[in-house]
C-alpha cells in the first residue's frame, strides 16, 4: 500500500529528538559519522547532535578522529555519557562474527561504557535473514549495553521489508541524486507510523563541484552551482527520511551544514536540477540547456 506524505516545509534541527526503539533512547535527526578533526565531535554536540556512528571493524583507522573526539567529549563529565547515543556497525555477514567486534570497540575505548545501538552494516537480502536473529538476541540480552538494533541496507527491497515489518529499530538507506531509486521503489511504499526510524547515508555521493560543472558546459552565470550541503537538503526534502548520517569533517563544515538547514527543503525545480546534473555528470545525458532546469532566482 502506498502512503501519500505531505512535503516538508522546514528541515529538522540538530536539537530535535526522535525516539529510537522502545527502551528509552532518543536521538537527534543527525548522526555524526566519520570526521577528520576530533574537534568536530564537540562542536556537533554543542550544536545539538547526540547521535554518533562508529565502525566496529571496516575502516577502523578512519574512525580514529571520531573515537578521539568522543573521548574528549566524555572527559567533560557532567553526565555527558547519558546524553549521547553511540551506535556501532559490524560488517561481517557470518553470524558467528556479529558479536566480538562490538566488544572490541569497548575494549579499545572503555570510556564508552556501552554501545547503545548495534548495527548490521552493509546488509543484502542474502545475508540479512541470518544476521537478524543474532542482533535480536543482542537487543534482548542488552549485549554490550545495547538497547536498540539497526541495519545499513544496500538492498532496497530488503530495507522496505525490514521497515514495514518493524524488524529493526533504525534502518539506514542510501538516497542521493546519483542513486535516486528510493523515490520509486521504497519511499512510496513505507507504511504509516509507528515504524522504525529511517536515516539516509551517502547523501553527498556524486556532488558535482563548480569546476566539473564548468567542464560539463554549465557556466555559473547561467546555472545554479549547488554546494555540497545542498545534497543534504536534497535527501532531507523527502518526508520519509527521519534523519541523516552526516560527515562534516571539521567544525567549519559543521557550521556550513547548520546554515544550509536554515534554507529549508529544496523545491521541485531544485530537486530536478540535481537529478539532471547527476545524470549529465555520469555521462547519461548530453548538456542540453532545455533539459537542465535553471535555479529559480
Amino acid at each position: 500500500m502506498s502512503v501519500e506524505r505531505r512535503p516538508r516545509t522546514t528541515l529538522p534541527n540538530f536539537t530535535d529528538r526522535l525516539p529510537l526503539g522502545d527502551q528509552g533512547l532518543s536521538v537527534s535527526p543527525f548522526c555524526l559519522g566519520m570526521v577528520r578533526s576530533p574537534e568536530a565531535v564537540s562542536a556537533a554536540f554543542d550544536a545539538g547532535v547526540n547521535f554518533f556512528f562508529l565502525s566496529a571493524d571496516m575502516h577502523w583507522p578512519l574512525y580514529e578522529p571520531l573515537r578521539q573526539g568522543l573521548k574528549d567529549l566524555l572527559r567533560r563529565g557532567r553526565g555527558i555519557r547519558e546524553k549521547i547515543v553511540i551506535g556501532a556497525a559490524c560488517y561481517p555477514a557470518q553470524p558467528d562474527f556479529c558479536r566480538y567486534p562490538f566488544q572490541e570497540v569497548l575494549d579499545a575505548v572503555p570510556e564508552f561504557k556501552r554501545l547503545d545501538v548495534l548495527i548490521a552494516g552493509g546488509a543484502y537480502s542474502r545475508d540479512f535473514p541470518e544476521r537478524l536473529p543474532v542482533y535480536e538476541q543482542h537487543r534482548r540480552t542488552n549485549f554490550a549495553g545495547a538497547r536498540a538494533i539497526g541495519t545499513s541496507f544496500h538492498d532496497r527491497p530488503t530495507a522496505l521489508a525490514a521497515i514495514n515489518e518493524r524488524l529493526v529499530d533504525i534502518a539506514f538507506i542510501r538516497y542521493n541524486p546519483g542513486h535516486p531509486g528510493a523515490r520509486h521503489d521504497l519511499f512510496p511504499h513505507i507504511v504509516s507510523v509507528p515504524r522504525p526510524l529511517v536515516f539516509n547515508f551517502k547523501s553527498t555521493l556524486g556532488y558535482v563541484p563548480p569546476d566539473l560543472q564548468a567542464e560539463l558546459g554549465l557556466p555559473g552565470d547561467e546555472y545554479w552551482q549547488p554546494t555540497i550541503t545542498d545534497y543534504y537538503r536534497f535527501a532531507l526534502t523527502r518526508p520519509e527520511l527521519d534523519g541523516l548520517l552526516v560527515a562534516p569533517a571539521t567544525p567549519v563544515e559543521l557550521a556550513g551544514l547548520v546554515a544550509a538547514l536554515e534554507l529549508g527543503p529544496l523545491d521541485d525545480e531544485e530537486e530536478q536540477f540535481l537529478l539532471n546534473l547527476a545524470l549529465v555528470a555520469r555521462g547519461g545525458a548530453r548538456v542540453v540547456p532545455e533539459r537542465l532546469v535553471k535555479h529559480a532566482p
